[in-house]
């Protein structure tokens, strides 16, 4: 296996020759056997173990085992514990999915905070055969079913074309001292009872189960290169304009596919959605439609489809509510800047542009965003109106709604910031102090030839 080991690495990965390595090494057959292999060819490599403290002391002989293996070839070892079930809970994971979390976290700030080239993990030909059958039971696309990639990132799988039968051997025949995990053995764990209970009946029917196993997945694999191909031609005929916000389809190209299912799963299927056919329905829906992920929306405007991200439960809202003083000058937005200046006429208004009479004003404003429930009078128009049905009339989606933002004076709106100001506040002959807010969305500072516009000297 040694020669296999060394001629892959030379003709397949062989920049990891030349390359600081991290392995991956839990003390199991597995992985004691990749940093064998990967010290007997001298490759650069350091050793990062995971406590997950969930087998008591079994996992403290682990950890001491892999200190031992390091001591043992003058290698750098790195140990990080983690409180697996406190983690899990927090999180809502089940503890399998915490650990995976846990460790893959770990080991990419240690590669970045290190320096390490590439982190090593130890899945080999029958792991992958599992993964696909695990993604197969559960219902998965193209992708879920290609397998665990030689390469990903910094992770690099360099067991992927063995199996676990040639590890064995090799363990055995070099007289390797591994740690067996007890929990491989419970049948509680899909992967376990895959691997005890389906995999053997197969292998029972096919010998050569591993090998074509290997044929069907570069079949799958170049066939998920050919969709991929359409699908990015497709995105470039389907999306009208993206940011870093949001990103917008056009509605009509999907309506155009023969199977539009396909190409939306293909699109949004790494945003966390499930529901196919509610998000297949948002094309024939009203407008103002929403489907929702843990992490994207999918809302229906007119004739696009708008996918933005959810704002986190947690995330800080201090900046929600910003007041501002009379002494203010200039404050820097979400949205642009927005600049305070005294004026001695109304000079070139406009919806970013706002000049109010300042002695209806009570200090400190409020910057905020609008609620369900605010009233104002737009100037211009006789008698109030809802906020929301003002946006409503002014055609504005579900997402530029919740992007308006209003300036208010003891809780009475001044200014619905770049659409329209408030009756109440707009400048008449009788006034003697004016005030000019402006917005500037390109963020970039008025000259002072248009600062001096309509300034008080």
């Amino acid at each position: 296996m040694l020669d296999h080991f060394k001629n892959h690495i030379n003709t397949v990965l062989p920049f990891l020759k030349e390359s600081r390595l991290l392995i991956a090494i839990s003390g199991g057959i597995d992985s004691v056997v990749l940093a064998h292999l990967c010290h007997n060819l001298n490759l650069d490599v350091s050793l990062a173990h995971c406590n997950f403290k969930l087998r008591g002391t079994e996992s403290d002989v682990d950890e001491q085992f892999v200190m031992d293996l390091g001591k043992q070839w003058h290698l750098e070892v790195f140990v990080q514990k983690f409180n697996t079930e406190v983690y899990a809970k927090s999180h809502k994971l089940s503890i399998q999915m915490a650990a995976r979390e846990l460790r893959y976290d770990w080991f990419s700030d240690l590669a970045e905070r290190l320096g390490f080239d590439y982190i090593l993990t130890a899945h080999h030909a029958d792991d992958n055969l599992e993964t696909f059958l695990i993604n197969f039971t559960r219902g998965t696309g193209l992708n879920g079913l290609t397998g665990i990639p030689l390469r990903n990132g910094k992770f690099v799988r360099p067991l992927l074309p063995f199996s676990r039968n040639d590890i064995e051997c090799f363990a055995k025949a070099q007289s390797v001292k591994w740690r067996e995990d007890s929990s491989n053995s419970s049948r509680k764990y899909l992967r376990n009872k895959l691997r005890h209970e389906v995999v053997p009946v197969l292998k029972d029917i096919n010998p050569q189960l591993l090998e074509s196993f290997q044929k069907t997945i570069d079949n799958l694999t170049e066939t998920s290169e050919v969709v991929a191909d359409s699908i990015e031609a497709f995105k470039k005929r389907a999306v009208k304009s993206s940011t870093t916000n949001e990103t917008r389809y056009r509605i009509s190209e999907f309506l155009n596919l023969s199977n539009p299912k396909a190409y939306l799963f293909e699109i949004f299927k790494d945003y966390g959605f499930s529901e196919w056919n509610d998000v297949l329905d948002l094309l024939n829906a009203q407008s103002g439609k929403q489907v929702f992920s843990n992490t994207h929306r999918l809302i229906k405007h007119r004739e696009l489809l708008i996918l933005t991200q959810l704002k986190p439960e947690n995330q800080e809202n201090s900046h929600d509510h910003i007041s501002i003083f009379e002494r203010d000058v200039k404050l820097k937005t979400n949205f642009g800047i927005l600049f305070f200046d005294e004026a001695d006429a109304i000079f070139n208004a406009s919806k970013n542009i706002m000049y109010i009479d300042k002695e209806r004003l009570k200090y400190p404003l409020e910057l905020r965003r609008w609620r369900a429930g605010d009233v104002f009078y737009p100037m211009g128009m006789k008698g109030k109106k809802k906020v929301s049905k003002y946006l409503k009339d002014e055609k504005l989606s579900i997402l530029a709604k919740e992007n308006v933002w209003v300036i208010t004076s003891d809780d009475s709106i001044v200014w619905v910031v770049g659409m329209r100001g408030d009756e109440r506040y707009k400048v008449t002959d009788s006034t003697k102090e004016i005030l000019k807010i402006e917005l500037l969305k390109d963020s970039k500072e008025p000259s002072e030839k248009d600062k001096n516009k309509g300034r008080i000297e």
